[in-house]
């Protein structure tokens, strides 16, 4: 009963923090201290539980230190011109009869160059609403087009938050979860590049206003050395480079370009690489402003507060009622369709993608273990049900941001095809990566 309790009084702070719009790391403090109590009631003493956090910390240090990272490569991308590289070119293809198919394959192509949902939603995504709703183009199929884009790379790109997240709680290499991500969004991608291409052709783009795109090419000097930066996220990989090291290559490219072709004051890089990147027009900066440490520094902490939390959870075995509610329905329905549920439950409950991750992390970790599943089968797994269903969830961060930079509401969602094509094929596509396991009887695992 004392969990329970704890456990409402942790959601009762999530509410809370969303009404009131400020960080949820202010919930997890509020959480982790309920859930101390607990540990107190229960009989283990506090530096027990404060070794059990501290571990959890550790270990979530690693990811971390990429997240970290990877708020430095967002700024050094917009300040070497390399994400007015992508817009620019990638507007200049437009046709009218491709307009929502070429939305969302920028869309999808600059998310998994940035790895971040909301980037690409408030940098391209802005532009092409602009231009939809100018060019008479239904703008909440426009939205759902640019949704399902972006939640392609922020689920598979081996620079995103989540799925370096999900790399480093399950304990697996990212660039091999990368691997079987793409393999198994083949089919959704062609499901969706039909959809998209049809209703591109019953919505065509009329006229279109390039001010912006004139801006971006009055501030930068744009050739295709500007996407260099971009390149090397994808092309080290390949030399069994390690993402830890690719970015901190990319940025430095990306200050190559910044100082030496965008003639960027060293000073002033280097502050945007802390505090974001501030646009010479202000007019761009609803476009391009944004990134640097700054920007990570909230989802570090709920990272953090997260892996300490996980750790009280483990050592303590809190989660155990939890699982036993699990289990019946995992045995009935499967464990895949299972974690759609719960990653809905959490995401609806705590409207946040990294606590959805991680708390499904500390639920199913024992779950798949004693199932003989790989940490690869749970790292995939999650990937294609908490990082996508949080996008679904309109009242949920992953959601509800993108929505408002989008300026539509929740009727756009099903127009975010991706979202929902990625776990429905993979429940009926799943055998083929990860063969069905036979429940072996206890009679039968004591003579082993």
């Amino acid at each position: 009963m004392d969990f329970w309790f704890a456990m409402l009084v942790f959601i009762g702070a999530m509410v809370a923090c969303l009404c009131a719009d400020v960080s949820m790391s202010l919930a997890l403090v509020a959480g982790f201290l309920c859930f101390w109590v607990v540990g107190l009631r229960r009989g283990y003493g506090a530096r027990a539980l404060m070794k059990m956090a501290l571990r959890g910390g550790k270990d979530a240090l690693g990811v971390v230190r990429v997240l970290a990272l990877i708020g430095l490569i967002t700024a050094a991308w917009r300040a070497s011109g390399t994400i007015a590289f992508f817009i620019v070119k990638g507007v200049s293809l437009i046709t009218p009869s491709l307009f929502i198919l070429i939305a969302f394959a920028l869309s999808a192509v600059l998310s998994y160059a940035l790895g971040t949902c909301f980037g690409v939603v408030g940098t391209v995504g802005v532009i092409f609403m602009a231009l939809a709703r100018s060019g008479g183009v239904n703008e909440l199929i426009a939205a759902g087009a640019i949704l399902s884009g972006a939640f392609f790379g922020d689920r598979c790109a081996p620079i995103s938050s989540s799925a370096n997240l999900i790399a480093g709680v399950t304990c697996t290499p990212i660039y091999d979860n990368v691997k079987y991500m793409h393999l198994t969004a083949l089919l959704p991608l062609a499901i969706c590049t039909v959809a998209y291409g049809v209703l591109s052709v019953f919505n065509p783009i009329g006229s279109v206003d390039t001010s912006e795109l004139t801006l971006l090419t009055e501030h930068f000097t744009l050739s295709w050395w500007t996407l260099l930066p971009a390149g090397i996220i994808p092309i080290l990989p390949l030399c069994k480079v390690p993402v830890r090291y690719a970015i901190p290559a990319s940025v430095l490219a990306a200050a190559v370009l910044a100082l030496g072709v965008q003639h960027m004051p060293v000073w002033d890089f280097l502050r945007c690489l802390v505090l974001g990147y501030t646009a010479p027009d202000p007019s761009l900066n609803h476009v391009l402003g944004g990134g640097g440490l700054i920007s990570m520094l909230n989802v570090c902490c709920i990272v953090l507060l997260s892996g300490m939390l996980s750790g009280v959870f483990n050592g303590t075995g809190m989660l155990g009622g939890l699982q036993g509610i699990i289990r019946p329905m995992e045995a009935r329905i499967g464990g895949f369709p299972a974690m759609i549920l719960t990653s809905f439950v959490i995401c609806a409950a705590f409207c946040n993608q990294t606590i959805a991750i991680t708390m499904n992390d500390q639920i199913w970790e024992d779950i798949y273990e004693k199932e003989h599943a790989s940490p690869r089968e749970l790292a995939l797994d999650m990937e294609n049900s908490a990082v996508l269903i949080s996008g679904l969830v309109p009242w949920a961060i992953s959601c509800s941001v993108p929505l408002e930079m989008l300026g539509v509401d929740a009727r756009a969602l099903p127009y975010g095809f991706l979202l929902y094509l990625v776990p429905l094929c993979y429940i009926f596509t799943k055998k083929i990566w990860f063969p069905p396991r036979r429940r072996k009887s206890a009679e039968a695992a004591q003579q082993e």
